[in-house]
């Protein structure tokens, strides 16, 4: 019964999760038509495009605030409330000024899930099971990237403004969260936080009725410990030190990998090496269709194999993959498998970053922080990663162009090298331990 709780709870909320990865892929099947409807310029068609992204590095760097002064389950259910005005405004809409606002609206929801959808699930979810339990955020994402792949593919055609069913048809899943979300009780931690001892130990109750009170007083001893600390309250505090480098180096290297410009400009990565666009883009859906499989088998053995070693076999993995595209550009050699050498090789490159990076980032940064600051350290993580999507997304096109695959590919490489050497030297393992007791590991006293 404790763990059926559990995963309905984490199920429910890592709804987040596929409707972030729906609201970042479902933009694809519109801005063609989108483009053409308004007359935009290219400057002017870009920024439609990225007003989404921007939206979620804000959402990102705030959304530790309603997380710690409504709490965890009142932030989500805005979250529901942002992507459904989203969805339906921007399909609705003949204004694009309006359209912008809306798809911005999205963004929000899409950066504050990504702090508030793992922050929840650590929260609730037991030492053994939780790593398991976060990850079915990150393939939630992943699975919500393929629903509106699918999704567009299957509305192409059923009219002339097919486009505004493509983005609307997301208010169904939206409304869908927003519902089940009156199901979920509010973080145990979080209730114990605002001094709401007894409403805190009936959610650890419905957890594990066992072990209840031992959870209950584990959680007030570390957050009275925490008060006790100067600056307890401040994420930038001397104590909190260790866990502040580890959530930022995580995130920088999580993006450093190459994998959002790989996503998002796969097929004209493809098309770099001789690939037709009808290939190409064929290839572009081989990418998510492994993305899907190994985040999935990832899930299933985190909490077996740990964060660790999960993240070491995945950077030898990307070392390595990123390594051969970049001596394929530099050599021109893409004939091998009869022109499908680079497609190939970033299908490995996918799995390995599924199987690792894609997996851990948002279990491991849900995990290092103490309670009294966890929603401020999960923003600062979330925020870190999202402002380093948008420059790698931004700066790839005409890095690419001008310094030539080879050079480009040959960068990442080398981060991934130096991944290597922070996951080798630095970052602690995680798996099966409280979160009061990592504290006790991580932040000095």
């Amino acid at each position: 019964m404790k763990n059926n709780n559990v995963f309905f709870w984490s199920l429910v909320v890592a709804l987040g999760g596929f409707l972030f990865g729906f609201d970042t892929a479902v933009i694809s099947g519109a801005e063609k038509a989108i483009q053409q409807l308004w007359g935009l310029s290219s400057v002017e068609h870009g920024f439609t495009i990225a007003v989404a992204l921007i939206g979620t590095v804000f959402g990102a760097i705030f959304g530790g605030i309603p997380s710690d002064k409504l709490g965890r389950r009142h932030t989500l259910i805005w979250i529901a409330v942002l992507y459904f005005v989203s969805a339906i405004g921007a399909a609705v809409t003949s204004n694009w000024i309006a359209f912008m606002v809306f798809r911005f609206l999205g963004g929000l929801g899409v950066g504050a899930s990504s702090v508030t959808a793992p922050l929840y699930i650590s929260e609730v979810s037991p030492a053994e099971k939780r790593g398991q339990m976060v990850a079915m955020f990150q393939f939630n994402i992943v699975f919500g990237i393929l629903a509106a792949y699918l999704s567009n593919y299957l509305l192409t055609g059923v009219g002339e403004n097919d486009w505004r069913w493509m983005l609307g048809v997301q208010a169904v899943p939206a409304l869908a969260f927003f519902l089940l979300l009156f199901r979920v009780p509010e973080s145990p931690r979080w209730l114990l936080g605002q001094g709401r001892v007894e409403e805190g130990r009936h959610v650890f109750q419905r957890i594990n009725p066992a072990t209840a009170d031992q959870e209950v007083t584990s959680v007030l001893t570390s957050n009275a410990s925490d008060d006790a600390m100067v600056g307890s309250k401040s994420l930038f505090a001397p104590q909190y030190r260790t866990p502040v480098i580890l959530a930022v180096l995580f995130a920088v290297f999580n993006q450093v990998s190459g994998i959002n410009a790989i996503i998002y400009f796969a097929p004209r990565i493809f098309e770099m090496t001789g690939l037709g666009q009808g290939a190409a883009l064929l290839s572009s859906a081989g990418i998510g269709l492994v993305n899907f499989a190994f985040t999935l088998l990832a899930r299933q053995v985190i909490d077996q194999f740990g964060r660790r070693k999960l993240m070491l076999i995945g950077s030898f993995g990307l070392i390595a993959t990123l390594g051969l595209v970049s001596w394929a550009f530099y050599s021109q050699n893409f004939s091998a498998m009869g022109g499908m050498l680079v497609p190939v090789l970033l299908f490995v490159y996918i799995a390995f970053f599924a199987f690792s990076q894609g997996a851990v980032i948002w279990v491991f940064i849900s995990e290092i922080f103490p309670n009294t600051v966890r929603a401020k350290g999960q923003a600062l993580g979330s925020s870190t990663h999202w402002v380093m999507a948008a420059i790698i997304a931004f700066a790839f096109p005409p890095l690419a162009e001008k310094l030539g695959g080879g050079h480009t590919f040959a960068f990442f490489c080398g981060m991934m090298v130096l991944q290597l050497l922070f996951v080798w030297r630095m970052m602690p393992e995680t798996k099966g331990t409280s979160l009061e007791q990592l504290e006790k590991t991580l932040v000095i006293h």
